[in-house]
């Protein structure tokens, strides 16, 4: 003859998996569905960058320069140029950022290349870019007396 405590407890761990078991189902199911919608919304991603890139291609390059002013000269930005010159000049991050008119942390970051300098600080930079080790260190105590 079984034991009522045993049954008891048989039995009540068998209708707590049922229940666990009918609450889990829903969440697969809306799991599942969430999984299937992010793959769709990533291959339309996709599609739409594609799209971008054809576009961009097929528009003729009057229009890609349209943002730019036709006066101003193209700057470029180089970090590794950026690093060789403050180093050429053997000024620190923080010296070299007094003379662009930023603070040390930029020049770190657009050294690193995660960042990258605004166009008036860009001009500044291509300014610094032509001075030499005895100029810029004249400018530096000039800038701070």
């Amino acid at each position: 003859m079984p034991n009522i405590a045993s049954t008891l407890k048989n039995e009540i761990a068998r209708v707590s998996r049922k229940e666990v078991r009918g609450e889990t189902e829903s969440l697969k199911k809306a799991s599942s569905q969430y999984r299937s919608d992010i793959a769709a919304l990533k291959r339309r991603l996709g599609t739409l960058e594609a799209q971008l890139r054809r576009l961009a291609k097929a528009a003729p390059p009057a229009a890609r320069d349209a943002a730019e002013t036709p006066d101003a000269p193209r700057l470029r930005f180089s970090a590794k140029a950026l690093a060789t010159h403050r180093s050429k000049l053997q000024l620190s991050a923080q010296g070299y950022g007094a003379l662009c008119g930023v603070s040390g942390q930029s020049i770190y970051k657009w050294e690193a290349g995660k960042a990258r300098p605004r166009a008036a600080q860009l001009r500044a930079w291509s300014a610094i870019r032509k001075l030499g080790k005895r100029e810029a260190a004249a400018l530096l105590e000039r800038m701070s007396s």
